[in-house]
């Protein structure tokens, strides 16, 4: 699925309050530095079974929020689910939390946005909750609303 890359600097100049700027310093870790989409939201706890589920369905362009409670004591997604985003046509995850397989992720076609990297993987229990408005650094997400990403940060739509 191809994006034309967006500024989201241009962006905002544009609709100033109509969008929210995330303040929290995200790294680039996949292969697309640009994306952009409507937000799928998911919250967990060090636990990524609800991540490996949904991006396992068609993304059809959306973008993965994930409020993991900006803990870097797990990773939250690794190059075998992050194939799945690739393959099933999600335009990007954002991730409050950390990631692993670095050196992968950096080789595949979806935007990637985390706090961080951890080698340790989760327990996949899949508990927490999916769709629903969550928070990343000092913004709101609720599902549904577009969301812009590129190197120079995040903006969520009100």
């Amino acid at each position: 699925m191809h994006q034309e890359p967006i500024s989201t600097a241009d962006l905002y100049d544009q609709h100033g309050d109509a969008l929210q700027s995330v303040s929290a310093q995200f790294q680039d870790f996949g292969g697309r530095l640009s994306f952009h989409g409507p937000a799928r939201t998911v919250k967990c706890h060090e636990d990524n079974g609800l991540v490996k589920e949904i991006l396992s369905f068609p993304g059809n362009g959306a973008v993965l929020v994930v409020d993991g409670g900006a803990s870097l004591r797990y990773a939250l997604m690794g190059d075998m689910i992050a194939a799945n985003a690739e393959a099933n046509g999600w335009a990007g995850v954002i991730i409050s939390g950390a990631v692993r397989d670095r050196a992968a992720l950096a080789d595949m076609e979806l935007g990637i946005k985390a706090l961080g990297s951890n080698p340790r993987k989760t327990v996949k229990r899949s508990h927490g909750s999916v769709d629903e408005v969550i928070s990343i650094g000092d913004v709101k997400v609720r599902p549904g609303a577009m969301v812009y990403a590129d190197i120079d940060g995040i903006l969520v739509e009100n």
